[in-house]
């Protein structure tokens, strides 16, 4: 078995196949042989039974041939019994044998896969991936130092945001303004009467203003 696992010529590979393939045949007519003997015992039984009140001597050959016949299908069971533990057997060895060679093509597979790796090559290889990993870091830290790109001066940020705010404040007055001023355009005109009323109120205060500095005037005041 270990010379056609691991060498071996042709022939000696095929030998389980065949070896299994003719155990079954000769199982299966061993066993159409068998059912023709049973039939015979039946036959003969059969015979035996139709002779037994008319004719003794016939009955007692018919049970003779009957006896012989069965002790024959009885060894033939024998030889199948035989035969197909040899079968069960090999089967088995042959499965073990696939198995084994199934687990031995795994094996140099993997032999393959790993190659020349060595554990210390492996932690040699992630020493370098990380000794990367760390320049590479270092590398976008010298780049980042060199071109700030969040170098914001927060005072000012606060200056010009507060600048935005009151020029929305201003606009926001200015646009008030204007309304205010065309409301106050549109506004009814106030009646002429009152206007006269409040002008003739003025010139009698200025008459009185220049009557009472002339009197000032005389008294030497």
């Amino acid at each position: 078995m270990w010379s056609y696992l691991f060498g071996g010529n042709q022939k000696d590979k095929d030998a389980p196949k065949k070896a299994i393939v003719g155990l079954r045949e000769q199982i299966n007519m061993l066993t159409k042989k068998q059912n023709h003997l049973y039939t015979q015992v039946d036959a003969f039984d059969e015979q035996a039974r139709k002779f037994i009140s008319t004719d003794k001597t016939k009955a007692k050959n018919a049970l003779k041939r009957k006896k012989l016949l069965a002790t024959e299908a009885d060894k033939i069971t024998q030889q199948i019994e035989a035969l197909e533990s040899q079968l069960h057997s090999i089967e088995n060895a042959n499965l073990n044998l696939e198995t084994m060679k199934a687990m031995k093509a795994g094996a140099k597979a993997m032999k393959q896969i790993h190659g020349g790796i060595t554990v210390d090559k492996v932690d040699e290889t992630m020493d370098e991936i990380r000794e990367q990993a760390e320049l590479g870091e270092e590398i976008s830290e010298a780049i980042s130092r060199s071109y700030p790109v969040d170098n914001i001066d927060e005072d000012e940020l606060e200056e010009e945001l507060e600048a935005l705010q009151q020029e929305e404040v201003d606009d926001k007055l200015l646009n008030s303004g204007t309304k205010n001023s065309a409301a106050h355009v549109n506004m009814p005109s106030v009646p002429n009467t009152t206007l006269n009323a409040g002008k003739e109120e003025a010139e009698e205060e200025d008459e009185d203003e220049k009557a009472l500095k002339a009197l000032q005037a005389e008294m030497g005041l």
